[in-house]
């Protein structure tokens, strides 16, 4: 009994030493949700020490601390415990589901590696206030304000959201990034340029503050109910001041970073009122006039007029049709030109919008255009109102007439039709052929030349064909123009929107990832920057062109929170282009 009891006892002592001599390595993060207005803290842990440890590819966030690194050592009923942490603090760039891949590590001879960890970024959210919080000043200092003018509008009626930037005197800005823009579902949108603005003083919250216009953007709900207006939010680089002073008595600064976010802000969006509702409505909101007006009102048969169907006004001009004219069959009538004449200012969209038919009349006589009927919802009255344009008659002057008209002019006395036995005399039955060869072509000019090309075109095709040869031969050569050719062939939308900084991004984007999955014969899902850069390596591309394309990627998330120039974008342009010829070059 006593020897069971003694086994039991190694065997315990055993298995508790195996465990304590298992090597644990792995990540731990702070939160897997966050908002992008936080920060996320990773730890990297192990109870093992350990050589060349190698931390993952933070490419959807930025390493605002870090590595920080600490050490444990304790014996516990003599029983030794080890832990060995890196951490880093990280703010992530946008929103989006992102994952952080592995870290490596070597302990004991061995590679160690932790497994990848999901993270969701969501719309920035309010953070609790901390005063022992050194950022707390700025926390106090600085804000983002969405001020939307109207939060229970009818549907298609104009909201303005303005977007302002408050800043306490005490304390400097240094420069802000776009992370976050509010998309804006359920609603037309444009924003109004807001260059060329200057920093103006008022009050926040009953003190005085410096304040800044950054965007301006009209709305137009399309949907009924509840919606949301989504944050916009920046990622502010500033100095605060402290509690110490230098030796001229004067505030010292410090630099601090600070996300502010607009919140969000929700409007209930009205229903149009069905009493009195006309049934020709078409969305029209707002305060117009309508027209219909012909560029003339006599002319000739076969002659053309213009007839324009004209609304102008305040109100959502773009978000709805004009209404069509009817005209008799006797008027041919082509497709109308639709021109818009709008500018979008805070009060709305103002100006006009039009249908202009081509008219052609094709016989004698006075045609009436009808009246048209035009309806709107008057956001004044919050009544429906019908404008009607006057009747317009044609007279064309001149002209064939048509069958209506022939038989009244005739008076209705018919006269019958007589058949001439020569009625088809006109047709011929017989022809005359003329000989048209007037000279012989045996031993022309014509003729020798005909049968001597042959022998001529067979030194011509063997130079040709050693050319060819030649240039089959030149393996070198040829990856050359392959590679322009492809380059050319995925960048050619992008180049084709050089100006256009999110539309050129996306494109550039869009070519390069095309590029790839066409190169490596891989699918979307594998596109990842490790992936890239294992396969590119085992095609023998080199280091440095992996680099490159691995930046200009990287440059292509970027640029949609940065402001770019047009110099910009033809230098990424370029790279993108012989960083493509230079891979298709390179691999094998």
């Amino acid at each position: 009994m006593k020897f069971i009891k003694h086994i039991s006892i190694l065997l315990i002592i055993l298995s508790t030493s195996m465990l304590s001599a298992q090597v644990k390595f792995e990540a731990k993060v702070s939160k897997q949700r966050l908002g992008v207005n936080e920060r996320l803290r990773i730890d990297f842990e192990m109870n093992q020490d350990g050589d060349n440890f190698n931390p993952p590819d933070f490419s959807n966030f930025t390493v605002v601390g870090g590595p920080n690194q600490s050490v444990s050592n304790s014996w516990i009923n003599g029983v030794r415990s080890y832990k060995k942490v890196y951490s880093y603090f990280l703010a992530p760039k946008g929103r989006g589901n992102f994952t952080i891949s592995q870290a490596t590590i070597h302990i004991a001879g061995e590679t160690y590696k932790t497994v990848p960890i999901t993270i969701e970024v969501t719309a920035a959210i309010d953070i609790p206030k901390d005063p022992n919080d050194p950022n707390y000043i700025a926390s106090e200092s600085i804000h983002l304000v969405a001020e939307v003018s109207k939060t229970n509008p009818y549907l298609n009626e104009a909201i303005t959201v303005v977007y302002k930037l408050y800043v306490s005197p005490n304390i400097a800005v240094d420069n802000w990034n776009e992370i976050d823009s509010p998309r804006y579902n359920d609603f037309w949108s444009q924003n109004i340029d807001t260059q060329g603005q200057k920093v103006q003083n008022g009050t926040f919250k009953g003190e005085e503050y410096r304040f800044l216009i950054l965007r301006k953007t009209v709305l137009y709900p399309q949907k009924t109910g509840k919606l949301n207006i989504e944050p916009l939010s920046l990622d502010i680089a500033l100095r605060v001041p402290t509690n110490r002073r230098d030796i001229f008595g004067s505030i010292l600064m410090t630099r601090a970073s600070k996300v502010v976010s607009a919140g969000n802000s929700t409007i209930t969006v009205k229903p149009l009122p069905e009493e009195g509702k006309p049934l020709d409505f078409t969305g029209a909101v707002g305060n117009f006039s309508f027209d219909v007006a012909a560029s003339k009102k006599e002319l000739k048969a076969s002659e053309s007029l213009e007839l324009k169907v004209s609304v102008k006004g305040n109100g959502n001009l773009k978000l709805f049709k004009l209404p069509k004219v009817s005209l008799p069959s006797s008027l041919e009538v082509y497709e109308p030109e639709h021109t818009e004449n709008v500018n979008t200012s805070l009060a709305g969209m103002q100006g006009s919008i039009s249908d202009s038919y081509t008219v052609v009349p094709q016989y004698k006589g006075k045609y009436p255009i009808p009246s048209i009927s035009f309806s709107y919802f008057d956001l004044k009255t919050e009544t429906y109102k019908r404008l009607t344009s006057e009747e317009i008659i044609l007279d064309v002057l001149d002209g064939p007439l048509n069958g209506s008209n022939t038989a009244n002019a005739t008076g209705g006395n018919k006269q019958p039709v007589v058949l001439s036995k020569d009625q088809f005399a006109y047709i011929k039955t017989k022809s005359d052929f003329v000989n048209t060869n007037t000279s012989n072509f045996f031993k022309t000019t014509t003729f020798w030349s005909l049968l001597l090309l042959p022998f001529l075109a067979i030194p011509i095709a063997i130079v040709v064909r050693n050319k060819k040869a030649t240039r089959d031969a030149d393996v070198y050569g040829n990856k050359i123009r392959k590679a322009d050719k492809l380059a050319r062939k995925y960048l050619s939308s992008a180049k084709k929107s050089l100006g256009q900084k999110e539309a050129f991004y996306i494109a550039l984007e869009k070519a390069l990832h095309n590029y790839l999955k066409a190169k490596l014969h891989i699918e979307t899902y594998e596109l990842s920057k490790d992936r890239i850069t294992n396969l590119l390596s085992e095609k023998k591309v080199e280091a440095s062109v992996i680099k490159d394309f691995a930046s200009i990627l990287e440059s292509c998330e970027l640029a949609r929170y940065t402001p770019i120039d047009i110099v910009t974008m033809q230098e990424d342009y370029e790279k993108a282009a012989a960083t493509i010829s230079l891979i298709d070059k390179q691999a094998r």
